[in-house]
């Protein structure tokens, strides 16, 4: 528990650093500009190399795994850093305030630390295994509601996915069931707003390990419950992901996206 403390505070550091980076690109573009991509790209890949370096100045014998072509084995170390410089991308380039930075550790395979930043309201979301779960410090926890007529879901879609998409499917299937269902285009905040009650549910076939890795962690330590679509153990490098404050409203929730997948 020493060490995840030691490693939850370079974390921080680090999310922060990646935080003030892409504020400070933030304001150099627009999202009329022909090519911002390439701006939102060097913003990303700034970022990612402002928490790159404030880890491995730490630890320089940890593996790291990054959404911008970041990967590096750790060699003997147990320890690999999972990170996503921002997470949101569309948002950011809209000036959508729903981005963030993401920070997740394994240990031997195993997620044992997530740390998410959001720059825009300066929320610091933290855990580690067996610590709880903290928004600034603060301790937080998934919500009470056990309905799916009560529950407020988010949901990820592929890219300009097909209408008979099964991730479409379910999309239109739950919000007959749900009280609502959004997409809005950071999973990493999306978990987060399941672990600190904001909703219910959030699910996903379509996310990367660094998309996923941190919030993971974040909401099975707020009480939340981390599983596939269809009830199966989670692996952080699967591209299937349902996260709920807990049962029976994950069972009420797998049962219906099975149904949801099923042929037409």
């Amino acid at each position: 528990m020493k060490d995840l403390s030691q490693f939850l505070a370079t974390a921080e550091e680090a999310a922060r650093n990646g935080g003030r980076v892409l504020e400070e690109w933030a304001g150099k573009f627009t999202a009329r500009e022909k090519s911002p991509a390439n701006l939102v790209t060097e913003a990303d890949l700034a970022s990612e190399q402002a928490i790159y370096e404030t880890i491995r100045s730490r630890y320089p014998d940890h593996g790291f795994l990054g959404e911008e072509g970041l990967s590096e084995d750790q060699g003997d170390s147990p320890y690999r850093w999972i990170i996503d410089p921002l997470d949101g991308t569309s948002n950011y380039v809209h000036r959508f305030p729903y981005y963030a930075v993401s920070i997740g550790l394994e240990r031997a395979g195993e997620l044992v630390l997530g740390v998410i930043y959001d720059p825009t309201r300066d929320e610091m979301y933290s855990a580690v295994t067996g610590g709880g779960a903290n928004l600034n410090q603060k301790p937080i926890s998934v919500s009470e509601i056990v309905e799916l007529p009560q529950a407020m879901c988010m949901a990820s879609l592929p890219i300009k996915a097909d209408r008979n998409d099964v991730a479409i499917r379910r999309f239109l299937d739950m919000i007959q069931k749900a009280q609502t269902v959004q997409r809005t285009g950071s999973a990493a905040l999306n978990l987060c707003a399941v672990a600190c009650g904001r909703i219910e549910a959030f699910w996903s076939t379509s996310l990367k390990p660094w998309d996923m890795a941190a919030g993971v962690v974040i909401v099975r330590e707020a009480g939340g419950i981390v599983t596939t679509c269809s009830d199966e153990d989670f692996s952080v490098y699967e591209p299937n992901l349902l996260a709920t404050n807990g049962a029976p409203l994950h069972q009420n929730i797998t049962e219906a996206l099975c149904v949801a997948s099923e042929p037409i």
